[in-house]
């Protein structure tokens, strides 16, 4: 260790004089005397040079511990400007709801509402139209009922419980919000209920009185009459089994009991006449009795309200005359079983509708013999002579019919067919003949096959998307009904309008590559909303005489519908990587199996043969052999390609193992591609390869055997098994605290006193685990980059590949691409060539994730045909370039072209986390128009988003993104190059969130809702945050209420004489309730039951006072908000 210090100048020496003490020098400590004193006297003195010490060392170490400890702190401005750049926030969800449990449709409104097992809700109207809620407990959604024309919503819950939602205005938006809740009381005998405590569960639920009054029915045989305004028991009206009991014929009854309430239907003339069916099974309405011999399953009234359809557990249906002679009535008019006399399962639900031009619908769901159809998921649509049977892929969840609504009308006339299944949504056109299914505008299920990648393309032109849609729609499989599909999904969703909205901008591309059958392309396009570009296969519907009373159906023909089809013929045909150029409408797939198509948009179809290139990555390296599965063979010849995508060229890598990156340029006709072997260079122009690298170490065993191998190897096994021997004994031996420890904690204390507050501490750097050079799968090549930068020299730049892997190397091509002619985009037919120019190894051999040259202002170089089109601006050129490497441990930038270190940020060491996505993105300031800055943003394995400045590499913020738990939603994230990002919540659904405080994707919308002039407000709600009323964030929507004129309505525009509602209020429960009044109210405000106690006094006066409060708001037609 070297210790600089002054020299200070000689001077004379000192007059003698007389001895005496020597004086110590100044700094130094002065010599304890040698006094020959007692035990006191020795305390005292220890205690005054230990006193002496602790004074000293702040005043002569606190210049020392000011370099070693401090840095700069934060810049006021700095952190000013963060904010204006940077905001993180969940926005819109993208795809299919998982795992759905509930359907509602308003017929007048024109909006569909989906439940799900989590607790979530969401309602859906035009495409861009959707609101989302989320209940406090994550109970499953057995039941969903929309209060006709209102925009309210009932959900019924698998605890018992029930909620009301409301779509309130709030600043300008609204949102979905959830307003009342109740749960049935758990006491026997309450309003004359003498049931059992297991016996309250709710079985059903039916809106009567335009919506006012709920019908609740139950497992024990009550029906229970609930006020929806209010959510409180009507006292004195509830229906108890017992009154039930004595309209039904004592030698029926034989002493059983009646059952759960299967079915509440109420009449559509008088819809205060309700039609309530038991398990018994017995329907009872008004004084008239319908006594069947299987157990009930469902109800439905005819369009006149003379007949009763029911539904049985034997997979039968009987059709019952309301008119017919006296009570009770024991045989129906109609019973039959359509796919008998075999068993058969139970018909779930039935419908029946009349039209206009004769003949009924008859649709169930259900009813399909045991033996041969006992695990099918089957709809069967009866006309006349004509029974359809429809297969579906998935469970289903409900259905229901578009269909003439108007009490004046003497049909239903039904249009559509809309049928949730577990995994989609179909919808089929009951007015176009052949009934075909009509293509979903969004709601698309991304999972119709597994999604194993995706890709993000921004700013799509508007002609490439023209053509996409058009080469869609001529794949479409049938003609449908054109208001169909303009007015939404068959017709059922019109209700709001988009109002603001963003372009094309995620090209999320699901791919199933088949060799032996052609290849299929599916491509969504997530905006607002989801939409499939390329429509599903076609369908084939079976027509046959409908089988009559008796008749045998020993085979039934049920046709496949929907396309969600999870199952793989092959797992060779995955999709691992894809790339798309949105200028060209070149398109790079590649597979598990190695093979790598290019392909081309075309507008018709065509004819043609696919040339087929083999690369041996290996080069004939002798002493490994690969143990994996075999390749694709393809076909030979000219094929027929639809119009969409069709390929070109297949490059086949040897060995066949699963492509782990790819890139394309376009510009330069050149297509890299790696796998877990090596890297190589393909030229698609001239069809033939430029360029094969091995990267595999003499060590990769691993790399030999495939990820579709069950051969393991005994050496790698043995090597892992010690290894973690070793850090298990490690991590298990406790480290006595030593004087070393001891000193260092002493320094940090003293630091942490001196140290001002306003000042950063320098963040203490974790020691991390060196990785060995003879790790197995050190070859994959995890990331390709091309690059028109300085490779050779700081004069001359050129074309570039870059290739990193999973050991820490990278390697730079200096590539001889022919230029294209002025004005032309097609470079001559010349060979190109490619020499390597230089080779890096990182000393902590971390892979590389991802490669980025900047250019002399610090941004990325721009896409192929972006600076040559005038589409972007052109690279700095003038100054020096430098390349961004960015690995699982640290970001490290180096300069051009003589590749010395410049800065780098180690992020395990300071984080303790590794790297798993990065992209560079561009984050515009919300207070300045034309200021913006380049930054790095990452995803780590712990679920959190850092963003880091560019080239400085210094921490701006980071965010809480993801459960670190969810490892398919980090390894599915996707960023974009403007501060947004997407990930998987769900095997069927994208989040979308944003990092930039200006980028962010809200549409505006509106709802006309007509509020009854008499309606009774819900002004005390469950009070909560916008944000958790949401699942993962909603996109806002404005509302727009109209008076019963259709005229907008003064009294719902907020003005500023408009008075603010009451911050928060309790919704009335009982005492018995599960969420009772000792539980924490999560409002606004912070108002805790105390709180609210204190205020409100004691329970009646409490009821009381909301009371007033409801008769008091139920003058002003106004929607209340937080």
């Amino acid at each position: 260790m070297l210790i600089g210090r002054t020299v200070r100048p000689s001077r004379p020496a000192p007059t003698p004089c007389r001895p005496g003490p020597a004086r110590p020098r100044p700094g130094c400590l002065a010599p304890r005397p040698r006094l020959r004193t007692g035990g006191a006297a020795r305390r005292i003195l220890r205690a005054a040079a230990a006193a002496a010490a602790a004074g000293a060392a702040p005043a002569a170490g606190r210049k020392m511990m000011k370099f070693r400890f401090r840095r700069q702190g934060a810049d006021p401005q700095r952190e000013k400007l963060k904010q204006e750049l940077f905001a993180f926030n969940k926005t819109v969800e993208h795809g299919f709801p998982n795992q759905p449990s509930a359907l509602a449709f308003d017929p007048e409104l024109r909006i569909m509402a989906i439940g799900t097992r989590s607790g979530a809700v969401k309602i859906y109207g035009a495409p861009g139209v959707e609101f989302t809620g989320l209940h406090r407990d994550a109970a499953t959604v057995t039941q969903m009922h929309f209060l006709p024309g209102q925009g309210r919503l009932l959900t019924l819950l698998d605890d018992s419980s029930l909620h009301l939602w409301e779509i309130v205005h709030h600043n300008g938006c609204a949102h979905l919000e959830e307003a009342l809740s109740f749960q049935l009381p758990s006491r026997p005998g309450f309003d004359g209920a003498s049931a059992p405590l297991s016996l309250i569960r709710v079985t059903v639920v039916l809106l009567v009185a335009a919506g006012d009054i709920a019908a609740l029915g139950t497992e024990g045989s009550s029906v229970f009459f609930l006020d929806v305004t209010t959510l409180t028991l009507l006292e004195g009206q509830t229906l108890a089994p017992g009154e039930v009991l004595r309209s039904v014929p004592d030698d029926y009854r034989c002493g059983k009991a009646l059952g759960p309430v299967e079915s509440l239907q109420g009449h559509l003339q008088d819809p205060t006449k309700i039609l309530i069916g038991y398990s018994l099974p017995a329907l009872i309405w008004l004084d008239h009795v319908f006594l069947g011999n299987q157990q009930l399953e469902s109800l439905c009234w005819g369009r006149d309200s003379s007949t009763v359809v029911s539904s049985h557990s034997d997979g039968s249906y009987a059709v019952w005359s309301v008119d017919a002679g006296s009570s009770p009535t024991l045989q129906p008019t109609v019973a039959t079983t359509p796919y008998g006399p075999f068993p058969c399962k139970a018909i779930n639900k039935i419908l029946w509708r009349t039209c206009e031009s004769g003949g009924h619908f008859i649709i169930f769901s259900g009813g399909m013999p045991r033996a041969s159809y006992g695990d099918r998921h089957c709809v069967s649509v009866l006309r006349a002579e004509t029974l359809v049977t429809l297969d579906f892929t998935s469970r289903i969840i409900d259905f229901f019919t578009v269909h003439s609504t108007r009490p004046g009308d003497e049909f239903d006339d039904p249009q559509a067919l809309a049928v949730l299944l577990e995994e989609e949504l179909v919808v089929l056109d009951l007015q176009t003949p052949g009934w075909p299914a009509v293509p979903a505008p969004y709601l698309a299920p991304l999972h119709s096959s597994a999604i194993t990648c995706s890709a993000h393309v921004a700013n799509v032109p508007a002609k490439l998307w023209a053509r996409i849609v058009s080469a869609g729609e001529q794949q479409s499989p049938q003609p449908v009904s054109s208001a169909l599909v303009c007015a939404g999904i068959g017709g059922v969703l019109q209700g709001g309008v988009l109002r603001e909205g963003e372009s094309v901008s995620l090209l999320s591309l699901e791919v199933r590559m088949c060799h032996a059958r052609g290849e299929r392309e599916k491509m969504f396009v997530l905006t607002l909303c989801t939409h499939l570009c390329h429509p599903p296969p076609e369908l084939a519907h079976h027509w046959g005489p409908k089988p009559g009373p008796g008749a045998i159906a020993a085979r039934v023909a049920a046709d496949r519908v929907g396309c969600f089809d999870p199952y793989s013929d092959d797992p060779r045909l995955g999709v691992q990587k894809v790339a798309l150029c949105k200028y060209t409408a070149q398109m790079v797939v590649a597979g598990t199996a190695g093979q790598v198509l290019v392909l081309e948009l075309s507008d018709v179809p065509v004819e043609q043969a696919v040339s087929v290139a083999i690369i041996d990555l290996l080069q004939d390296r002798e002493g490994f052999t690969w143990k994996g599965h075999e390749r694709l063979s393809p076909r030979t010849g000219p094929l027929p390609w639809p119009a969409g995508f069709q390929p070109r060229v297949l490059v086949q890598c040897l060995p066949p193992a699963a492509v782990t990156a790819v890139t394309l340029h376009t510009e330069w006709s050149l297509v890299a591609f790696g796998t877990s072997h090596g890297f190589g260079l393909f030229d698609y122009q001239r069809k033939s390869p430029v360029l094969a690298r091995c990267t595999l170490h003499p060590n990769d065993s691993l790399a030999m055997e495939g990820p579709l191998s069950r051969v393991k190897s005994l050496k790698k096994s043995l090597r892992q098994s010690f290894r973690r021997i070793r850090k298990s004994r490690v991590s298990g031996k406790k480290r006595a605290a030593n004087a070393s420890s001891k000193l260092q904690e002493a320094n940090a204390q003293l630091a942490e006193q001196a140290c001002p507050h306003d000042v950063e501490m320098t963040p203490v750097q974790r020691r991390i685990e060196p990785r060995s050079a003879d790790d197995s799968l050190s070859g994959v090549v995890r990331c390709l980059y091309f690059a028109d930068t300085f490779l050779r020299d700081g004069a001359h730049h050129g074309p570039t590949m870059w290739a990193g892997t999973n050991s820490g190397s990278v390697f730079a091509y200096a590539l001889e691409v022919p230029a294209a002619a002025v004005g032309g985009e097609k470079r001559p037919e010349q060979a190109v060539e490619a020499v390597l120019g230089k080779e890096v190894q990182l000393m902590h051999r971390a892979p590389v994730v991802a490669i980025a040259v900047l250019d002399g202002r610090g941004r990325p170089l721009p896409e192929p045909y972006e600076a040559s089109r005038d589409l972007a601006q052109a690279p700095d050129m003038q100054g020096g370039h430098a390349v961004l490497i960015a690995s699982e441990e640290q970001f490290k930038v180096f300069t051009l072209p003589k590749v010395s270190a410049k800065t780098k940020f180690k992020l395990t060491a300071h984080e303790g986390c590794r790297v798993r996505k990065v992209a560079l993105a561009t984050f515009a300031s919300v207070a300045c128009e034309d200021y913006a800055e380049t930054c790095l943003a990452c995803l780590t394995n712990l679920g959190d988003v850092h963003v880091f400045s560019v080239p400085g590499l210094r921490p701006q913020v980071h965010y809480s993104c993801i459960r670190k738990e969810d490892i398919s939603g980090i390894a599915s994230c996707v960023f974009t190059r403007h501060g947004q990002g997407f990930y998987l919540i769900s095997p069927s659904e994208f989040e979308r969130f944003s990092l930039s405080a200006r980028n962010i994707t809200e549409p505006l919308c509106s709802l006309d809702i007509n509020w009854p002039r008499d309606a009774t407000q819900a002004s005390y709600r469950l009070r909560e945050s916008p944000k958790l009323s949401q699942a993962n964030g909603t996109p806002s929507i404005l509302l727009a209420s109209q008076s019963l004129d259709g005229s907008p309505d003064p009294a719902h525009s907020k003005g500023p004489d408009t008075p603010e509602p009451p911050e928060a209020a309790l919704s009335p429960m009982s005492i018995d309730s599960a969420t009772s009044a000792d539980t924490t109210l999560d409002t606004t405000g912070d108002v805790t039951v105390e709180d609210v106690k204190d205020f409100l006094g004691s329970s009646e006066e409490s009821e009381r006072n909301l009371r007033n409060l409801a008769e008091d708001e139920a003058h002003a037609c106004a929607i209340l908000i937080k």
